[in-house]
């Protein structure tokens, strides 16, 4: 059965706390992020061990295998998003089923066409990719992200970008956005 389709606007957890993760974003230092993706993508690559990865918990909800894809791609987008806040330009992207490189800047701001990561995670067939190559991919994507977001000098930390529903993130809250996402499902697989 396909998953509902998930439509919360999630930029939230930059003023709070997270409820279901613990995520605070307040005592989440810029600096803090990328050792947050290094230790995620490891105790994801410690889940991706487990016999019944590609098992879903209920019809509701994806399997671990199915997470950690999907985090892989999370962290591929992000090291995009980073690049063109950085560039205030269209950057070449990763080609991701369901991932939209279109980039429009408006006053010096860059805007990041949406992605439907439900597209994505069926056009990918998440449910059904090797396990070992997930996870040798999630390590080198969460890698790739860690050493993006580290060197982004602290001058630069302020920049500016826009999704296209209008949220508007600086490098700094943008960083602190996509980190939630991953420690966030590394709760969802109690990883």
């Amino acid at each position: 059965m396909p998953i509902v389709p998930d439509t919360k606007d999630w930029t939230w957890v930059l003023e709070r706390s997270c409820a279901d993760c613990g995520f605070d974003p307040d005592a989440t230092a810029y600096d803090a992020v990328p050792g947050l993706l290094r230790d995620s993508a490891t105790r994801f690559a410690a889940v991706l061990e487990r016999p019944d990865i590609d098992a879903r918990p209920d019809e509701f909800t994806w399997s671990a295998l199915e997470y950690a894809a999907h985090v892989r791609d999370v962290c591929r987008i992000m090291t995009h998003r980073l690049d063109i806040t950085l560039t205030a330009s269209a950057v070449p992207g990763p080609s991701i089923a369901g991932y939209d490189t279109t980039v429009t800047v408006a006053d010096g701001i860059p805007m990041f066409a949406n992605w439907d990561q439900d597209i994505t995670a069926t056009a990918e067939n998440y449910a059904a990719q090797p396990a070992a190559t997930v996870t040798t991919e999630l390590t080198e994507a969460a890698e790739t992200a860690a050493r993006a977001f580290e060197s982004v000098p602290p001058a630069a930390r302020s920049r500016a970008a826009r999704r296209s529903n209008g949220s508007q993130f600086t490098v700094d809250t943008l960083a602190r956005y996509f980190v939630h996402d991953v420690v966030h499902h590394v709760h969802d697989v109690r990883g």
